[in-house]
């Protein structure tokens, strides 16, 4: 019974458990933006192109 009340009280691994969520935060956030912003970045680089091509020499 103590060494079970012992586990429950014991806390070395929940820093360890806090920054992998923060992580996995950080890199959920970072795949959205990517692909909101990726999106944005492409059709400004399409748009660069079809007005460069349409322009005469």
């Amino acid at each position: 019974m103590n060494s079970i009340k012992n586990f429950i009280k014991d806390e070395s691994g929940v820093t360890a458990i806090e920054y992998a969520l923060i992580a996995a935060l950080i890199g959920v956030v970072a795949a959205v933006l990517m692909n909101t912003i990726g999106g944005n970045v492409k059709a400004f680089f399409q748009k660069v192109a079809n007005g460069t091509a349409a322009t005469p020499t």
